[in-house]
Order: C-alpha cells, then sequence, then structure tokens
C-alpha cells in the first residue's frame, strides 16, 4: 500500500515495449513526458541494491517507463468468459486488456467496453484491480471460520477478495453467513466510509470496519468457554490470518503514477520504515497460533521490505511460538518472481550515499552526525545473522516479469512448538512496546525510557477472565497492551498512520442488537414469510435511543460477539454486519400506522436463504426484464401466465387502483380512489419482488 494507498497493479504479455511504444506515445500522459521519465537518484540507489542482475537493468528499467495495462477479475462466483486470462490468478477470474486507461476512457472504440467495466463493477460483479494488487489474499488462503483483519485495508480492493473467501460457499443467488470474521481497518475516517460503501457490493453479515491506528491496534474481547459455573467468561481476540498491506513509498507504481520519476528520493522509504516495523509487530502479537500474515508494500526498496521483516522478526521473544518466513515457492507456478534480498545498502541522506554496508560502518562515520536528523536505525541495515531470517522465501515482483507494477509480498506464520511446554508470561519486552509509542527515537543512540502502565489501565479487566485458546495472552498481557495504547494516546503525538484516528471526538451511532420478540422485528420476519432458520437474535439497529427504526442490520456470531463485549467508541467501530431490512416510506400511512419494511437489494442474497419458497413468485425473463426496466410496469405488459400470478396472489396496487378482485369489488361500488398517490405498492410477499429491483 503506498503512502495514499497506491497499490501497483498488474497484467500479462511479452513483447510489449514493442507493440505499443507508437501507440503509448500519442496517449501519454501530459503529466510527465516519457523522455523525462528518469530520475538519478532512483537509479543509482537501486543499482546499488543489486535489484536484478546487470545484463536485465535495462529492461527493468525500460518497463517501469511503460502504461499499464487494465486489469480486473471476477467477483467470487459470478464468473463470465474473460477473455486474456492472468495466467496465475486461480481458476482463471482474472484477465487483462493491454491498453492503458486514459485510452480506455477516452477512445470511442472503447466506450462501451470501459461503460461494461464501470457498470458491472457498481454492481459488484467485477472489481477493478491492478493484478500484483490481488497476490497479498490469495497467499492468505483464507477460509470461512477465519477470523480475518486487514489491518490498512483503503481504499478496499484486497478486503473484497477476503470477503469473497469467506463466502466461498456462497451460490450464485444466496449469500451463505460465514462463521467467521474480518475486520477491515484503516487510519483514515474518510477512506473507512470509501471502505463500507466498497464492501456493499458483497454484503456480508461477518465484516466489521474500524478506524483505528494500526500501529497500536488494541486488543477486544470475545465469548469465551464458560467458567466451572456455568459463567459467562471473555478471551482475546486473536486472528487466524492478518495482511499488512502496509504504507509505503509507492516506487512500485511509477508506471501509472508518473510524478514517482520527478519525486522519488530514497529518504521516503528511510522515514516509513519505523511505522512498517510497528504495524507488523503488532500484527503478531494478534496472531494465533498456526495463524498466518502476509506483509506486503507496493515498493521496491529493501528498507521497506526485507528490513522490515528482519527489524520485526528480530524484536520477536520467541517464547512459547516463532513466527518464520514461508516458503510459498509452490504457489502461483505461473507467476514470475524473484527471491527477496539478502544484501543492501540504505542511503544516508538525499544523494544516495549507500558506502556503508553496516550500521557499525555508519555510526563511526562523520555522516552519523551530519544526518542527525535522519534517524537511521540498526534495523535500516541487514542483521548479521540475515541467513537465519529466510529473507529470500519472499516475492519480489518486478514491471518486465510479467508487465506488471513492482511490488513486494512475503508470508509469515506463527507456530506453536510441538511439546505444549508453553510459559504463560507477563508480557514481551517492554522495549517493542516503546516502537509503537513514538515514531522515532529522540536520539539515535538513545536507550528508549520504559513507562510503567498506570494502576487504573493496568485494572481494566481486573476479574475478567481471559482464556487462551492455545497460547493467548494472559490477563496481564492484555491489561498492560491495554496501558501502551492508552499512554500512546497521551502523548498527544499522532503517527503517520494515524490520520485523525489518535484524537477527536468519535461520532458514530451505537450498535443495538433487538430482542427477537421486538415488535418490528417480529413484523418484518411474518411479512417476509422468514422461516424459524433466521438468526433474529443477530438483527441491530444504529439509530439513537427514541428515534424512529429506519434499517435493521444482520451480522453473525462472532461479529455480535465483538460488538457486546467491547466499547465500539474505543475500538472506533464504523460498521458491523450488513443492512437487510428497511423502512418502506412513502404512501398515505399515519403516524399511529404500523411501519413496513422491506428487503433491500444489498440485502436480499443474505436474506433469501431464509425465504419460505412457497411464498417466492417464479416469473419468465420477460417478465423480469419488464420489472428492471420499468419503474411502473402496468399488468397487462406481463405475459399471461405471470400476470395471473400477480393477480391471483398479491395485493398491488397500479396507478391507484387496486386490481386484485376484492379491489374491484371496491372500485364496483363507487369509492373514489383517484388521489391515491401514482405508484405500484406491492405489499407481504412482493416486499421480497421489490428487493430484485432496488
Amino acid at each position: 500500500m503506498a503512502r495514499r494507498k497506491k497499490s501497483a497493479h498488474k497484467s500479462t504479455g511479452l513483447g510489449f515495449r514493442r507493440k505499443r511504444k507508437d501507440y503509448d506515445d500519442e496517449f501519454r500522459s501530459d503529466a510527465i513526458e516519457k523522455v523525462d521519465m528518469d530520475n538519478e537518484r532512483f537509479r543509482t540507489y537501486y543499482q546499488a541494491q543489486n535489484l536484478v542482475p546487470e545484463e536485465e537493468w535495462e529492461t527493468f528499467y525500460d518497463a517501469l517507463k511503460q502504461h499499464l495495462p487494465t486489469t480486473f477479475r471476477v467477483a467470487g462466483s459470478r464468473q463470465i468468459p474473460p477473455p486474456v486470462q492472468i495466467p496465475w490468478y486461480p481458476d482463471g477470474l482474472a484477465w487483462n486488456f493491454n491498453v492503458p486507461k486514459k485510452i480506455l476512457r477516452k477512445s470511442p472504440e472503447f466506450k462501451k467496453f470501459h461503460s461494461f467495466l464501470v457498470f458491472e463493477t457498481e454492481v459488484g460483479n467485477i472489481s477493478r484491480q491492478e493484478a500484483v494488487s490481488m497476490l497479498p489474499p490469495l497467499f492468505l488462503d483464507v477460509e470461512p471460520h477465519h477470523k480475518v483483519i486487514d489491518m490498512c485495508a483503503a481504499p478496499g480492493s484486497k478486503t473484497a477478495q477476503l470477503l469473497e473467501a469467506l463466502h466461498a460457499q456462497d451460490s450464485v443467488i444466496a449469500a451463505s453467513i460465514p462463521t467467521g470474521l474480518l475486520i477491515a481497518n484503516d487510519s483514515d475516517q474518510k477512506r473507512t466510509h470509501l471502505l463500507i460503501h466498497q464492501s456493499a457490493r458483497l454484503p456480508s453479515p461477518a465484516l466489521m470496519v474500524t478506524n483505528l491506528d494500526a500501529s497500536i491496534y488494541p486488543s477486544m474481547k470475545i465469548v469465551g468457554p464458560p467458567g466451572p459455573n456455568g459463567e459467562e467468561r471473555t478471551r482475546q481476540l486473536l486472528f487466524d490470518r492478518i495482511l499488512c498491506d502496509v504504507p509505503c513509498s509507492g516506487d512500485g507504481t511509477m508506471r501509472k503514477n508518473v510524478g514517482i520519476w520527478k519525486n522519488w528520493q530514497p529518504m521516503d522509504g528511510n522515514g516509513l520504515h519505523s511505522l512498517q516495523v510497528r504495524i507488523l509487530q503488532r500484527a503478531m502479537k494478534l496472531l494465533k497460533p498456526d495463524g498466518r500474515i502476509v506483509y506486503s508494500t507496493c515498493s521496491l526498496n529493501p528498507v521497506e521490505n526485507e528490513a522490515v521483516l528482519a527489524a520485526a522478526l528480530k524484536a520477536n521473544p520467541g517464547s512459547f511460538v516463532d513466527f518464520a518466513l514461508v516458503d510459498v515457492s509452490d504457489k502461483l507456478p505461473a507467476l514470475k518472481r524473484r527471491p527477496g534480498l539478502t544484501v543492501w545498502r540504505p542511503s544516508v541522506d538525499r544523494t544516495v550515499n549507500t558506502i556503508y554496508a553496516t550500521y557499525e560502518e555508519y555510526l563511526a562515520s562523520q555522516d552519523v552526525k551530519d544526518n542527525s536528523k535522519t534517524k537511521l536505525t540498526e534495523g535500516h541495515w541487514p542483521p548479521a545473522d540475515v541467513e537465519h531470517y529466510n529473507l529470500h522465501r519472499s516475492l519480489r515482483l518486478y514491471p518486465h516479469l510479467q508487465d506488471t507494477g513492482g511490488f513486494f509480498v512475503a508470508v509469515l506464520e506463527r507456530r506453536a512448538l510441538i511439546d505444549g511446554a508453553r510459559k504463560r508470561e507477563l508480557s514481551p519486552p517492554v522495549e517493542e512496546y516503546q516502537e509503537a509509542k513514538k515514531p522515532r527515537l529522540e536520539k539515535d543512540h538513545e536507550e528508549p525510557k520504559v513507562e510503567p502502565p498506570s494502576a487504573e489501565l493496568a485494572n481494566t479487566f481486573e476479574g475478567v477472565a481471559v482464556v487462551g485458546d492455545v497460547g493467548d495472552n494472559t490477563e496481564a498481557a492484555l491489561a498492560v497492551d491495554l496501558a501502551i495504547q492508552g499512554s500512546s494516546k497521551g502523548k498527544g503525538k499522532k503517527s503517520k498512520d494515524s490520520g485523525g484516528s489518535g484524537g477527536g471526538v468519535f461520532k458514530e451511532p451505537p450498535y443495538t442488537f433487538l430482542p427477537p420478540t421486538d415488535p418490528i422485528l417480529k413484523n418484518c420476519i411474518e411479512r417476509l414469510s422468514l422461516t424459524p432458520a433466521f438468526p433474529s437474535s443477530n438483527v441491530l439497529i444504529r439509530n439513537p435511543a427514541g428515534e424512529a427504526v429506519r434499517s435493521l442490520y444482520l451480522a453473525n456470531d462472532l461479529v455480535k460477539s465483538v460488538v457486546e463485549h467491547n466499547d465500539y467508541t474505543r475500538i472506533r467501530l464504523s460498521a458491523a454486519g450488513t443492512k437487510v431490512f428497511t423502512k418502506q416510506e412513502g404512501g398515505k400511512a399515519s403516524a399511529e400506522a404500523e411501519p413496513h419494511f422491506r428487503v433491500l437489494g444489498e440485502g436480499l442474497p443474505v436474506i433469501l436463504p431464509f425465504v419460505n419458497p412457497e411464498t417466492i413468485i417464479t416469473a419468465d425473463l420477460s417478465s423480469l426484464k419488464i420489472l428492471v426496466q420499468s419503474y411502473y410496469p402496468l399488468v397487462t405488459s406481463f405475459s399471461e401466465s405471470f400476470k395471473s400470478i400477480v393477480e391471483g396472489a398479491l395485493s398491488m396496487r397500479l396507478f391507484g387502483a387496486d386490481i386484485t378482485p376484492a379491489g374491484r369489488v371496491v372500485a364496483d361500488s363507487g369509492e373514489d380512489d383517484q388521489e391515491t398517490e401514482v405508484k405500484t405498492q406491492v405489499v407481504q410477499e412482493s416486499d421480497i419482488l421489490n428487493a430484485a429491483d432496488n
């Protein structure tokens, strides 16, 4: 993820430079001319890192100057025949169109295809996403029962992939309710609302959206096994899968973000290194034993990639679990990749000074005094025992290999020891937490001053038993974790990833679960003919106390457990579950009348499995076409078979006239119904039909 979440993307095709050269030049962005696509600092720095063999350098460098093809993938099970498949994406659900975005948008010959992409993206059938950006969720290997968190999620393309994996058991027309959980987090509040909008394309009762600094993400509680006397007990929520697509300098996106050619300088990566390490370390603390983390960036810089992995692994105390990089060389065999680096030299200033092979050499030089503000640490350099970390198991994607953007991916796993001799420790070394409190130390070589947690924070969970899955943190560890989060808020400083989430008032409506006996909920269940299998205890509302209920949301058991056992303002919860029912507005109903609710179009796949099959109307394709194309269809426009079903089974008001037999009796009696609002209103079973046109 780039600093402003500019991720890298992909496509396939060799020999693209020769075939597209003249075509690209004609439509090249006027932000920067192709002849100006050169940056001496960039060239010098990355040649010094030996990213590619010397004989490949010019091919690699020239590939950075080419336009990226347009790429997209099919969402979940909504398959359509792909024009040109991306060879390594599973099930052939991703493909590319070897034309730059500007041409696709502006050229008349591509107008219809562009409109197709826009429309299908809006309805959720496809996701327009760079190819290399599709990789991290694939390596996470998410299953429907997993608890998953995307720590830096906006704008949401990878989140959508994770949701699809959770909903792997969905059918073409109906959605399942997975037992797992996906928390999509972003530090920027505005971007969290973008996440919510994007996720509406794949409505999920298993989704939550939070607005927090990923580097100090708080611990959460969920229901644990009951106590000896059947009392409710809680435990810390640990995750099976964590995606860390962290903020980065984004120089792997130069093919689409051409402004980087003019502005790139090596200190961008140096400055982000500390934040990236803190986010990865926090993810390691939130991971279950046998869980998996995928760390990714759209940067080519080893300081933001291999150096971050080495620093985080080195800081891990080991205790009863062991983190290690996973060899995924057998995954996606058609993907062309290069191994991670084990040797690199960070630049100590803007002039691309990479003469120091070790941190010790740098400390002994004059540059450490001349560049006292750069705040370089030992973690910027390869560790002395670099071979111990298996950094070669990470993946590097270069533009010239498969016509993609530049990208970096690494897979880490936390493995529990086989002998089961797990120690209940108070906490990892406090030096590890100090990184989470300050983006940088005040002095390069100054030892951090440890602030003990206050008694108030340390006692936050006094009396609450934290029962581990296998190796979960103890009560004391959770209390220390909360103390760290509290102390970081009190500093008055925001890290680069805080984006405003570190202070101010969190303004979101509350989350209130309705009892199954609630009159509104019972009315919805009865009128919409929902079966007893419908999870009525998992329906929540978002309106403040005293206000009329307008929408009802459905969550799964895990989401409900998180909401009920945590303060939603503390975890800055922006969304939970998916909206399924909304109040039917309009008409001449009085304020005293019982409110009617209908199924939302986005909630229909979730509700459909619980609808009594006898109340679902079967129609032919021509009738469906009329319903989709017409706001106020005439009954006479339908085929005779569907027309008879409508007249016999529904109470329908068409342009003010009740067309059912009972309605005709009233009309024959001479009652005036001309003042009725001109509309089509379908009630009872037809509420389900309304949702199909929403």
